[in-house]
């Protein structure tokens, strides 16, 4: 009976810091498997075979739509649960039930080439279930990981999930030229399916249940921080919103989103229809890059934050950002240079992958754990709403000016983001919210 308690305690993930790394980085993988495929392999491959770049930008826009959705969810996943089984891991596993079907469901669109609409209506579905796995998955790891872990912790989500999107997007760009693109899909969902099980088998805190139908029970934590009146949570909402730093986050979410929906469908565009590369080599260089970027981020990037402060590296990752892609708009004579092109894209996702792991830990800081997969999800939202902006600009932008302007256009979202991200305070923030009491 002893052994079998102390097996239970080890399983548990609010009392053992290896399950949660281990956790936490399993269920961003299996968001970045879905995100490979649905916002850089089928760009890449809609560019290969000719499409304008205002439909790419359309579909991309198209699927960021759910990503923006998140502060929908989220209030519904702070008042509701079936809290014997735990404040957010039901919703885990709903999300990514969710997020499996709607996978196999893109792989069955008819002649995707031809069918942009039935190809949306599809990635639309995977970004829906995707944007409820990722709410869950952010409000638990607010909920339950110490803040001295936070940043380690954040740079192993984020390494995980950049490995995930590279590896799918290699992997399924391989498979699409290969098998054709329903089987490359559907048998990519399998991956998805099997990190199911990491939710299905860990509890979030002790003696909760595993399925309904099992023994368990809610924790008294859970029960003192679950809100159970929708007033309990707008009131709690508003009274975090107006503080300062919370302001200050939610614009340069906004503005940093804008720079990565921008980059995000600028890059198989401008490589292979301007630079004349295939989607395979496109595939090749964007993997190589961001693997090396997400391994950085995961050994390194945490690291950096927790020694030297969230601010400081983050307005450092951020300027250099800036310099990176500046720099391109006065390299154009370079650009046919595989080399270069190849270097620019590694820098850029290394600082991103670095800067996301600041602001992600930043962000948590921020929250207000009783509502904190709200919180959270209000800052990740204004993100990928500017996320969508900033694809759907892509269009509107090259038809208006040259790349190199372009570029320019781009480099100003991080620079002007030092500038908000300066003005936050994370001392007053929790000052302030040692203070309120819940309504």
């Amino acid at each position: 009976m002893k052994r079998q308690g102390h097996i239970k305690r080890n399983l548990v993930l609010s009392e053992n810091a290896t399950l949660r790394y281990l956790s936490f980085s399993a269920l961003y993988l299996a968001q970045g498997i879905p995100e490979g495929i649905t916002y850089m392999a089928i760009p890449a491959w809609l560019a290969m075979n000719g499409k304008a770049p205002m439909e790419i930008a359309a579909f991309v826009a198209v699927i960021g739509i759910p990503w923006s959705f998140k502060i929908l969810i989220a209030p519904l996943m702070d008042r509701y649960t079936l809290l014997s089984m735990g404040r957010k891991r039901p919703w885990i596993i709903f999300g990514q039930f969710g997020l499996i079907l709607s996978f196999l469901f893109l792989g069955q669109v008819a002649d995707p080439l031809n069918n942009l609409n039935g190809l949306m209506l599809a990635g639309f579905s995977v970004s829906f279930f995707g944007a409820f796995q990722d709410v869950a998955t952010d409000g638990m790891a607010v909920d339950i990981v110490p803040v001295r872990e936070q940043a380690r912790a954040n740079g192993l989500m984020w390494g995980s999930k950049i490995i995930g999107i590279s590896l799918s997007l290699l992997i399924g760009t391989f498979l699409i030229n290969l098998l054709g693109f329903s089987t490359a899909v559907s048998l990519l969902s399998v991956s998805v399916a099997f990190i199911i099980l990491v939710p299905i088998c860990f509890r979030e805190r002790k003696d909760e249940k595993i399925m309904p139908w099992t023994h368990g029970t809610a924790s008294p934590q859970a029960k003192t921080t679950q809100l159970r009146h929708w007033k309990q949570i707008f009131h709690s909402l508003f009274k975090i919103i107006k503080l300062r730093s919370t302001l200050m986050m939610l614009i340069a979410a906004f503005i940093l989103g804008l720079m990565y929906g921008l980059i995000d469908t600028l890059l198989p565009i401008f490589t292979i229809q301007e630079l004349g590369w295939t989607n395979t080599h496109f595939s090749q260089a964007y993997s190589t890059t961001t693997i090396i970027g997400g391994l950085f981020g995961m050994f390194l990037g945490g690291a950096l934050v927790d020694f030297f402060g969230d601010k400081r590296m983050i307005s450092i990752y951020l300027a250099i950002t800036t310099l990176i892609i500046g720099l391109m708009a006065f390299i154009s004579e370079f650009w046919q240079n595989n080399t270069v092109i190849f270097g620019f894209i590694l820098l850029y996702y290394l600082f991103y992958v670095f800067h996301l792991i600041g602001i992600f830990a930043a962000s948590m800081k921020l929250c207000w754990p009783v509502i904190a997969a709200t919180q959270f999800t209000l800052f990740m939202a204004l993100s990928n709403i500017g996320r969508a902006v900033g694809s759907g600009l892509v269009g509107t932008l090259k038809e208006a000016m040259s790349w190199e302007y372009v570029f320019l256009c781009i480099a100003l979202a991080p620079l002007i983001s030092i500038l908000f991200i300066n003005g936050i305070d994370f001392k007053k923030q929790q000052t302030a919210i040692a203070k309120f009491n819940i309504a």
